[in-house]
């Protein structure tokens, strides 16, 4: 990694739940932990916040979606069709990791029954000297209304995709892409700022994430640096 980066280490707990002698639901949960002898307060910071997150979503496997596993468990006893075990994982990816900065996103999945699962993710950028978020503004020229701009530019890149004949969103992108759009909902890699949604935002379930790049070398954009 290039210029003040962190060292990572991904820790990982998981386990396979029973209820009756039988496998009714299983749960990886990995995320991250830092290391810096020059970024020691903010990564202790960040480590902290992880650790935390890392925990409530154990207890909520381990209580709410065991206890709703152990239900469908019965459920399906009942009725005499085969019981499907429920699934958790919370995956990790770090995306960028230099010029005082962290970035990377969370993919939360949940298989509770049906056709298939779905996957929340999350999208975070830390300031190693500041010890807290980016805020998304911050990675914009001063004085420009960057949400406008960031929707003007997602909806070109749309457009731009159906006019090569790729066209993968809900008729109504335009719409949902505002009211969907979330400043929090972004992260960071070598090229540029990635401008995420949520699966059935924006575009069927099949589409996974859509994702949109606004590069580096956009001249609005502010990429991170060292003070």
């Amino acid at each position: 990694m290039l210029g003040y980066s962190v060292d990572v280490n991904m820790i990982v707990r998981q386990e396979k739940m029973y209820y009756n002698n039988v496998l009714v639901l299983s749960y990886t949960i990995e995320f991250p932990q830092f290391q810096s002898i020059r970024f020691f307060n903010a990564t202790e910071t960040m480590n902290e916040f992880y650790r935390i997150k890392a925990s409530e979503y154990e207890r909520y496997c381990r209580n709410d979606l065991f206890n709703l596993a152990t239900k469908q468990y019965n459920e399906s006893r009942s009725l005499g069709i085969p019981v499907r075990p429920f699934e958790a994982s919370n995956t990790t990816d770090i995306t960028y990791n230099q010029n005082c900065s962290v970035s990377l996103y969370m993919d939360r999945y949940e298989y509770t029954g049906g056709a298939h699962g779905n996957t929340i993710r999350r999208g975070d950028t830390w300031d190693l000297q500041g010890y807290g978020f980016t805020k998304l503004q911050s990675l914009f020229v001063p004085d420009l209304d960057y949400s406008n701009y960031i929707l003007s530019f997602i909806e070109g890149e749309i457009k731009r995709q159906i006019d090569n004949g790729n066209n993968i969103y809900f008729d109504n992108y335009e719409e949902n892409v505002a009211e969907y759009f979330n400043i929090h909902n972004y992260y960071l890699t070598g090229s540029g700022i990635t401008i995420f949604f949520q699966q059935y935002q924006i575009a069927p379930y099949a589409v996974g994430i859509p994702e949109f790049i606004i590069p580096f070398v956009n001249p609005n954009v502010v990429p991170p640096r060292c003070d």
